[in-house]
C-alpha cells in the first residue's frame, strides 16, 4: 500500500512537502503527492527517526532499583546480582518494554548488548523496530568461560541470520571483563563475520586509573592491537581517554557513542571531551544507556543533555542543535550499518511526526525547538521501513506490555533480596 504524508514540515526545510511512501521507501517528494492512503501532517514536524547507538534493553526492568549509589557499588552489589538471576521470560519482556518506549519518544532503531539475546531478537521483530544486537561476551579471564561465552555468541549470530529487521554483532564487554583471548576471538569472528562490534570504553576514572596499572598503551592502541578499532566498531562513553586516542579513533574510522546523561548520574568524573573529538574528526553518535544508568530511554531529552553539558564549558557554540541532530539521526544510523537517518527518494521511510505543540511555539527555528524545548512525549506517529508502529500515539498491546513487563520486574527483585 502507498502512503501519502501530507502538509508536512520537514525539518530544515523551508516548504511544506508531501512525501509518497511505497514498498517500505520514500518513492517521491513533492509539493502534492496522492497514495492509497493519506495521513495529514498539517501542524507536524517530519523528520527522519531516531538511532539510539548504546543500549542495554531489557535493564528497564532494573529501572530505579540502584539510583544514587557509586558505580563501583551499584553494579558489583545491586545490578549483577539481578543479572544473574535473568530468565528469558525476563529478557523478552524487558526488551519489549525499552522498545515501546523507545518508539513512544521516536526511536526507529538501537544498538544493543546484553545477554539471552535470542529472546530480545523475538521481541524487537514484533515490536517492529530495526535494532542491532550483541551478546554481551564477559569471560573475566577464565578460559572455560570464554569458550562459553564464544558459543553464545555464534549461537546468537546463527539465530539472527534470517531477521529481516536485525542485525547481529559482536559484543566484547569491556576491556576490564574481557581476556585478551577473548578481545583477538571477538575481532576474528567479526571480521570472518563481516559483523559489527559493540563495547564499552573509558567509561570511569577507576577503569582508567586500573588500566594504566596494567598497560603502557592508550586504551584505543590497546583495542586496535586486536584489530578491534575499525569502521565497523561502535564504542561507547569514551570519557577517559588521552589526546592520542582520539586522532586513532578518527585514522580507524571507529564511531563513538556518547552517553551524557548516564555519564552524569553515574558520576564518571567529567565530560566526555566532544572538541577534541570534532577537532580530530572523530564520529560521534549518541545514546541513551541502559535504564539503570539513565532510567529513560527518550533521545531528544537526551540530546538536549549532550548539547547543554558541552556549553558548560564556556563555549556556547559548541554541539549546536544541528550537530547533535545529526547524531540523532544519520550518523546514528551509519554507526549501525543502517542506510537510512535522511529524508530523501530512494531512503528507507524509517520516519516520525512530532506534534508542534506549546513547546514548538513561536516557530522560528524547527532545529532548536526541537532540541531545546520538545521532548519524545511530542512525538506523535512512528513509521519504520513503511509500517505504522504508532499512530496517534497508540501502539499496540501496549498496556499488556507495561503489566507483564512490570510483574517480571517485580518477580525478578524479590527473587533476588
Amino acid at each position: 500500500m502507498s502512503i501519502a504524508i501530507k502538509n508536512a514540515e520537514l525539518i530544515g526545510e523551508e516548504w511544506k512537502k508531501d512525501v509518497l511512501i511505497e514498498d517500505g521507501e520514500i518513492k517521491s517528494i513533492s509539493q502534492s503527492e496522492e497514495g492509497e492512503k493519506t495521513i495529514d501532517a498539517e501542524g507536524k514536524y517530519l523528520s527522519p527517526g531516531f538511532f539510539n547507538t548504546h543500549t542495554h534493553a531489557a535493564m528497564t526492568l532494573f529501572r530505579g532499583v540502584a539510583d544514587d549509589r557509586d558505580f563501583w557499588d551499584a553494579w558489583p552489589n545491586i545490578v549483577w546480582p539481578l543479572e544473574e538471576n535473568l530468565t528469558e521470560e525476563d529478557v523478552y519482556w524487558g526488551t519489549k518494554l525499552a522498545c515501546l518506549e523507545m518508539i513512544k519518544t521516536g526511536t526507529v532503531a538501537f544498538n544493543d548488548m546484553y545477554f539471552s539475546m535470542e529472546s530480545a531478537l523475538d521481541a524487537v521483530e514484533e515490536m517492529g523496530m530495526k535494532a542491532v544486537l550483541s551478546y554481551g561476551l564477559i569471560d573475566q579471564g577464565d578460559p572455560e568461560k570464554l569458550e562459553q561465552e564464544k558459543e553464545a555468541t555464534k549461537r546468537f549470530v546463527r539465530y539472527a541470520e534470517d531477521s529481516e529487521l536485525v542485525e547481529a554483532a559482536v559484543g566484547p564487554h569491556s576491556v576490564y571483563t574481557v581476556s585478551e583471548e577473548g578481545l583477538q576471538w571477538s575481532a576474528d569472528f567479526a571480521n570472518k563475520k563481516n559483523l559489527l562490534v559493540h563495547t564499552h570504553l573509558a567509561e570511569t576514572k577507576k577503569e582508567r586509573d586500573d588500566f594504566k596499572e596494567e598497560h603502557e598503551v592508550s586504551f584505543t592502541e590497546y583495542l586496535d592491537e586486536f584489530g578491534l578499532l575499525n569502521e565497523r566498531t561502535v564504542v561507547a562513553h569514551c570519557v577517559w581517554l588521552e589526546a592520542k586516542d582520539y586522532e586513532l579513533l578518527s585514522n580507524q574510522g571507529a564511531f563513538v557513542s556518547h552517553n551524557p546523561s548516564s555519564n552524569m548520574k553515574l558520576g564518571v568524573g567529567k565530560p566526555m571531551n566532544y572538541e577534541a573529538m570534532k577537532d580530530q574528526g572523530v564520529k560521534v553518535t549518541l545514546a541513551t544507556d541502559g535504564c539503570v544508568s539513565n532510567n529513560n530511554l527518550d533521545m531528544l531529552e537526551e540530546a538536549k543533555t549532550a548539547a547543554l553539558q558541552q556549553k558548560m564549558s564556556g563555549d556556547a557554540t559548541l554541539l549546536n542543535a544541528s550537530e547533535v541532530y545529526e547524531m540523532l539521526t544519520e550518523k546514528g544510523a551509519e554507526a549501525m550499518g543502517i542506510d537510512s537517518g535522511r529524508i530523501e527518494e530512494g531512503a528507507p521511510a524509517d520516519l516520525i511526526l512530532i506534534r508542534k505543540d506549546v513547546k514548538a511555539m513561536p516557530d522560528h527555528y524547527p532545529k532548536s525547538n526541537l532540541i531545546y524545548s520538545m521532548s519524545g512525549s511530542s512525538v506523535t506517529d512512528v513509521m519504520i521501513d513503511g509500517n505504522m508502529v504508532m499512530r496517534d500515539r497508540e501502539v499496540e498491546d501496549e498496556k499488556k506490555i507495561m503489566k507483564n513487563a512490570d510483574e517480571r520486574a517485580k518477580d525478578l527483585v524479590s527473587r533476588v533480596k
